[in-house]
């Protein structure tokens, strides 16, 4: 089995054993792939502006895994070009609802009316605007701006109260 990927103009790719380092206009990813269940049983080599995956394993998961680190590619290659964007939706019925950005942390001000604000942690070096009543989560790693995205629907669970009435969220509208 044996995937081709192409490396576009742009970007610059650097090839180390498994690490595999992708510089674009907006910004540079890293990422390792080594893994010593399947180290000698995939090949990763680059050529002119071809990244070579193989395998000659007959072995479902090692197939798998080639597909899965093609992805991881692909997505890098996306994400130093056009980066990831997620969009969320501030919902409420009762409260007015805040959300403000400080440092690392999301602070989310009177949701249901609680005096304490609840929090969520922005992971990595993703940003986060709050424009109205949208939540706008980008960054070069999908998978960095869709936990940090997650974080924030997930800060919003309401536990105690019957969710016909109390229908007041942060909810991720738009996905990459």
């Amino acid at each position: 089995m044996e995937k081709i990927i192409k490396i576009p103009s742009d970007i610059n790719v650097i090839l180390s054993n498994f690490k595999v380092s992708v510089k674009g206009k907006l910004g540079e990813l890293e990422r390792d792939f080594f893994s010593p269940l399947f180290a000698k049983q995939i090949i990763l080599e680059s050529f002119d502006n071809k990244i070579i995956l193989k395998t000659d394993s007959k072995k479902r998961k090692i197939k798998s895994m080639v597909g899965c680190i093609e992805s991881h590619i692909k997505n890098m290659f996306k994400g130093v070009t056009d980066g990831f964007t997620y969009k969320l939706k501030i919902v409420y019925m009762h409260f007015p609802v805040t959300v403000k950005v400080s440092g690392d942390k999301i602070l989310i001000s009177n949701f249901l009316g609680e005096k304490t604000p609840r929090k969520s942690k922005i992971v990595g070096n993703c940003k986060v605007e709050v424009k109205g009543d949208d939540v706008i989560v980008s960054g070069t790693d999908k998978e960095l701006a869709g936990q940090t995205a997650a974080n924030i629907e997930r800060a919003c669970a309401i536990k105690g109260y019957d969710r016909r009435v109390f229908q007041d969220a942060i909810v991720i509208v738009e996905k990459p």
